[in-house]
């Protein structure tokens, strides 16, 4: 089938899950970012991976837990069989305190390093951890990109919506580092952004993304959060998967909003560029 290069793809957004400091699910981020509750820079409260078993979950790692809760908050509210859906996953750096530890194991005498902080070590950690929990034999893509990692991930996931037909969960997620690496890449906290897309539209979409097939990467700032949230912003600033927060934020309509229906969201992708998305709401289709 030819393709029209001048229609832009189009995905449906199903499912929303969110982690970050002082917002625990993506429910809470809705009421903050419509301007209902106060924020407050808290501590990220890592849930428990429960349906890891025993020997796995004592050794899930603080983004394991973050990436396994925001999905499958994204695949709940998505009505969806997580097992089901392949997977983008995508980290700026993986597992900051394990690769702590194994620097600092590198740097002693004693250089043995445990069955452990290796297999947990590899970038694609989480992404196999969501296989062993949920179960999923769906092909899973991994990727890094620096500060650019959500729009990357992004980037791919609606591409294999695209090209699949399928629906496809992106996960977005990142751990700090303990001193002295934190010096260098100063990440706030752990925290996650997922999003289950699908290419058709259901009963439970919740808004329509557009991505133009030619000059989607464009150099421009990229957007930022919309309202008085100078605190939440100055928090997740250094957090790569947070860098989709205005496009989180776009995907929130209310009934009465008097905000325009089609959406321009520019998401920070490697400097000086943004990745342009248009956003919109499944009542307005």
């Amino acid at each position: 089938m030819k393709v029209n290069s001048a229609e832009p793809i189009r995905v449906w957004v199903e499912g929303i899950g969110m982690l970050a400091p002082g917002i625990s699910d993506w429910k809470g981020a809705q009421s903050i970012l419509r301007g209902e509750s106060a924020y407050e820079c808290t501590p990220t409260v890592l849930p428990a991976p429960e349906l890891l078993p025993p020997a796995e979950r004592r050794r899930a790692s603080r983004i394991v837990k973050a990436a396994l809760a925001v999905g499958l908050e994204a695949c709940q509210h998505a009505q969806v069989d997580p097992g089901s859906l392949p997977n983008v996953f995508a980290s700026s750096g993986g597992d900051g305190h394990n690769c702590h530890s194994l620097c600092e194991l590198l740097a002693s005498e004693d250089r043995q390093i445990s069955p452990t902080r290796f297999h947990n070590s590899v970038h694609n950690a989480a992404s196999g951890y969501w296989s062993i929990a949920t179960g999923a034999t769906p092909a899973g893509q991994v990727l890094g990109a620096f500060d650019a990692s959500f729009a990357a991930g992004l980037l791919e996931a609606i591409s294999q919506v695209e090209m699949s037909r399928q629906s496809v969960l992106l996960v977005a997620c990142d751990s700090e580092y303990p001193d002295p690496l934190h010096a260098k890449r100063p990440f706030r906290d752990t925290g996650g952004l997922a999003l289950v897309l699908s290419p058709v539209r259901t009963e439970r979409s919740i808004a329509q993304i557009r991505l133009a097939r030619r000059g989607a990467l464009q150099e421009r700032t990229s957007s930022e959060l919309q309202g008085n949230h100078s605190a939440l912003a100055a928090c997740v600033r250094t957090m790569p998967g947070m860098r989709g927060l205005p496009l989180a934020q776009a995907l929130i309509f209310n009934p009465d909003d008097s905000q325009p229906a089609l959406r321009e969201v520019a998401i920070e992708y490697f400097t000086p560029q943004s990745l342009v998305v248009q956003v919109t709401s499944a009542e307005a289709q």
